[in-house]
């Protein structure tokens, strides 16, 4: 990929923060189901889109970043995990960190699994990574089936009471959590076969965005046809349980959508990127983009942080969730316009370096 695909994956990123922003203060302030109906439809379209355009974009930068090792010696590949396993490391103490702090939703400790794993599968085929995405996507709707996916949730579905718990971390990290392995691993494979293909060859671009723009328009109708068919059939729960294209549970059309819907987004911003329309804006989030890992945490630390100091955090308004959802955002791209006019890197994204 050249120079200016990747920043057309850095403005990817940009938007996918944004929508994480959406999804995450809401939940955080208690505001689903709040507020008008045009609204709860447009917050409704990030959930479980946000991260999973997040997690594929991980994967493509995972091929980008590993290119090399791919065909190199064995003492370059040998180096190159050792890179990812430390970055695994640094990724799972932050997580964990978020988690101390009471953000219970957290994806860098699942992103850190999903690194750690993928080092494994540096020189694997394009067809063995689709392989073992179609047998993990399949397997964890097989698990949906067998198992109670309410384990160790509260009520409200917010808070995982038994997460420092070996049960209870390993059955939220794997099954039933907020991005959990089974099946998250595969958005992570999918990007790093995704991101072996050529895109300076404009036919492939184009010829992608279509598949992925039918698919996510074919599960979509798919998904309201079988609730329709199912709840007369099945019951009410039991049809959404399975055919929903929400993220939790992770069925198998939400995955085959979510796929579908990221892969869409992607290409749609490379496009935006190398367009000529509203350069000033699309430069400011590209630099938004390279301070992710930043903007990730701080959005939790220093976003949710001012609300509590100010005792608003559980308001459950979705009006004003969405606000400061933009709001916030706003400001992460002044920071980030200041920062990266002295610094390559942001903060966090130094650290890791470092490490």
């Amino acid at each position: 990929m050249s120079g200016e695909r990747i920043t057309g994956l850095d403005f990817a990123r940009a938007i996918s923060i944004l929508g994480m922003m959406f999804v995450n203060y809401k939940i955080a302030m208690g505001a689903e189901g709040s507020g008008p109906e045009w609204l709860s439809w447009f917050t409704s379209l990030f959930e479980g889109r946000a991260s999973a355009v997040f997690v594929v974009l991980a994967g493509i930068g995972f091929t980008i970043m590993t290119r090399k090792a791919r065909g190199g010696d064995p003492g370059l590949l040998r180096k190159q995990r050792v890179i990812i396993w430390k970055r695994s490391l640094y990724l799972i103490f932050l997580g964990f960190l978020l988690i101390l702090f009471g953000w219970s939703a957290d994806i860098l400790h699942y992103y850190a699994l999903f690194l750690f794993i993928a080092s494994f599968l540096i020189r694997a085929s394009g067809k063995m990574l689709l392989g073992a995405a179609v047998i993990i996507w399949l397997s964890a709707q097989w698990f949906l089936l067998q198992y109670d996916y309410t384990a160790g949730w509260d009520s409200s579905f917010h808070n995982y009471l038994d997460f420092w718990t070996v049960n209870g971390f390993l059955r939220n990290t794997w099954f039933n959590g907020f991005h959990p392995a089974m099946p998250w691993f595969c958005f992570f494979l999918v990007g790093m076969w995704f991101g072996r293909l050529n895109f300076t060859d404009t036919s492939i671009r184009k010829k992608w965005l279509l598949i992925s723009l039918i698919a996510w328009v074919g599960s979509e109708l798919i998904s309201l046809a079988a609730l329709k068919i199912g709840g007369t059939y099945l019951g009410t729960e039991i049809a959404v349980y399975l055919f929903q294209t929400k993220p939790m549970p992770p069925n198998l059309l939400y995955m085959f959508s979510a796929t579908s819907s990221a892969i869409l987004v992607i290409l749609l911003c490379i496009y935006l990127v190398e367009s000529k329309c509203a350069r000033g804006i699309v430069q400011a989030l590209i630099e938004t983009g390279q301070m992710t890992l930043t903007h990730y945490v701080m959005h939790v630390v220093v976003g949710l942080g001012i609300l509590e100091i100010f005792g608003i955090l559980e308001n459950g308004s979705l009006i004003f969730s969405t606000l400061y959802a933009v709001a916030y955002f706003v400001f992460a791209i002044v920071i980030s316009l200041i920062w990266k006019h002295k610094f390559k890197r942001g903060p966090l994204e130094m650290v890791m370096r470092k490490f």
